[in-house]
C-alpha cells in the first residue's frame, strides 16, 4: 500500500471526491452518542475522520491503516484541523487489530469502512473483526462500489478496469457475506444499493 499511494496521497482527496459517492451519507448516519468513540478501518488520509469529527464534536475518533505513507499525511491534517486531541490514528491491518492495544478500549460505538474492502484482499476477513470491534447496540457502517446494476455495460466495463489499475475490486459478494455475518452475530442488516448500483451501503446493528 505504500507503493501504491506514496505518490498519490498528495492528490488523493482532490481526485476521489468525484467518484466515492456515498461517503457523506455513511458520516450522516453515523449519529453516535455523546462521549462516544467511533472507528475507521482504512482511514487514509484522514478525509473521513476529520469530517465526522467536525459533525460530532462531543465524539473521539479513531483510525487504522496499514500504510504509513498515508497516515503520514493523515496525522498532518488532522493536525492543521486543530483535531489531534479528538482524532488519532495507528498503524494496523484491518483483518488483525487488538483495538484495546491501540487505543485503550476494546471496543466503540460505531465502525465504519468507506471504500476500503475492495482494496483488501482476504477483505471477508476484516469484516467479523470490524463488527467485534463495536459494542452492543453499536453499529458498523460500510460503503463500497457496487456492481453498477442500473449503469450501461460499457460503463461498468470502463469503470472496472480503470479501478483494477490501482488494485480495486468491487466485491459482488458482499451482501451475502454480510447477510451470514449477520445471522451468525445477531446483528441487523440493511444494504441498499445507491446512485442506480453505483455503490453498495450497509449497515449491522449489533444487539443490545
Amino acid at each position: 500500500m505504500d507503493g501504491i499511494y506514496k505518490h498519490q496521497r498528495y492528490i488523493y482527496n482532490a481526485t476521489r471526491k468525484y467518484y466515492l459517492l456515498g461517503r457523506d451519507r455513511l458520516l450522516d448516519e453515523l449519529q453516535p452518542a455523546d462521549g462516544s468513540t467511533i472507528l475507521e478501518l482504512g482511514c487514509g488520509t484522514g478525509r473521513n475522520l476529520i469530517q465526522a469529527a467536525r459533525r460530532y464534536p462531543r465524539a473521539r475518533f479513531v483510525g487504522l491503516d496499514i500504510s504509513h505513507a498515508m497516515l503520514e499525511t493523515a496525522r498532518a491534517s488532522i493536525a492543521r484541523a486543530g483535531l489531534s486531541s479528538r482524532i488519532e490514528v495507528h498503524q494496523a491491518d484491518a483483518t488483525a487489530f487488538d483495538l484495546s492495544v491501540l487505543c485503550g478500549q476494546a471496543q466503540v460505538g460505531r465502525v465504519f469502512i468507506s471504500y476500503t474492502l475492495s482494496m483488501i484482499p482476504p477483505w471477508r476477513q476484516v469484516l467479523p473483526q470490524a463488527l467485534q470491534a463495536a459494542g452492543p447496540g453499536g453499529r458498523l457502517h460500510i460503503v463500497d462500489f457496487g456492481q453498477q446494476e442500473g449503469w450501461p455495460r460499457w460503463f461498468k466495463a470502463a469503470l472496472f478496469a480503470w479501478l483494477r489499475r490501482f488494485s480495486v475490486y468491487p466485491r459482488a459478494e458482499l451482501e451475502p457475506t454480510l447477510a451470514v455475518l449477520a445471522r451468525d452475530s445477531g446483528a441487523a442488516l440493511d444494504f441498499r444499493r445507491l446512485y442506480r448500483g453505483y455503490a453498495d451501503y450497509a449497515v449491522l446493528t449489533k444487539p443490545v
